[in-house]
């Protein structure tokens, strides 16, 4: 991975570049908000990398997870979901999920496991995200943190 490279939280101000990251990613970004961005990871070049959480409960969804692709294949996806997994830990979650289109292989790596999508807990099912955001071919993916 590039040196220089800072993983901070989010600010209201990193949300006209995560949702334009996001939108030439071809990710959905219909519902998201400053509040679902959780933190960037930003060097010299700008901003190189967005994730976002979603508390439901005591589990959330692990969302708009994006990185430049200029920065692509350089760690900057890992360091942002385990630098996300330590933030879900200290606010008391205790699983994460998400919903992939063709990530799957990717979050597999970091030990995600592919879960039927009745297995998710209902305040998961009842997220926007869930339930109207991705299509239902959509894999659906969890960790115990």
């Amino acid at each position: 991975m590039s040196g220089g490279l800072d993983i901070r939280e989010a600010t209201e101000r990193d949300l006209p570049v995560a949702i334009d990251m996001l939108i030439r990613a071809g990710l959905p970004t219909q519902d998201l908000s400053s509040q679902h961005l959780a933190l960037v990871a930003e060097g010299e070049a700008g901003i190189r990398g967005v994730i976002g959480l979603e508390p439901c409960g005591d589990a959330a969804l692990l969302r708009s997870l994006v990185v430049a692709p200029d920065a692509r294949g350089e760690g900057v996806g890992c360091l942002l979901v385990t630098s996300l997994e330590l933030l879900a830990r200290e606010r008391g979650i205790h699983e994460l999920w998400l919903l992939t289109i063709d990530a799957d292989a990717f979050f597999s790596t970091l030990k995600f496991r592919v879960r039927p999508r009745d297995a998710a807990p209902q305040a998961i099912r009842a997220s926007e995200e869930f339930s109207a955001l991705c299509p239902g071919d959509a894999v659906l993916m969890s960790k115990a943190l």
